[in-house]
């Protein structure tokens, strides 16, 4: 998992199975499987409903210029994020 922070931080953990995480309410996060078996994790937020956000869908929503400028990209590069949709499910 990688969780990301301001002034272009992040910081990366391996996880085992039974190991638990914490994520900062404000912090984007990543989850991805480097084993070679299914994962399965639980993930809990205290909010009356469920908003799935996408890196893509969160870099093509910030300025292009700061996203370009963080990340040291150019317009082409930036241009080729997919721009996915953001998923809110009710309570």
């Amino acid at each position: 998992m990688t969780v990301f922070a301001t002034g272009g931080r992040a910081r990366t953990m391996d996880f085992q199975a039974g190991d638990v995480g914490y994520i900062q309410k404000t912090l984007p996060h990543y989850v991805e499987n480097t084993g070679d078996t299914d994962l399965k994790f639980l993930e809990m937020f205290k909010s009356s409903y469920y908003q799935d956000l996408a890196l893509s869908e969160w870099l093509t929503h910030t300025p292009p210029e700061l996203v370009a400028a963080h990340l040291n990209i150019d317009k082409a590069t930036l241009d080729a994020i997919p721009k996915d949709e953001v998923v809110i499910l009710p309570r």
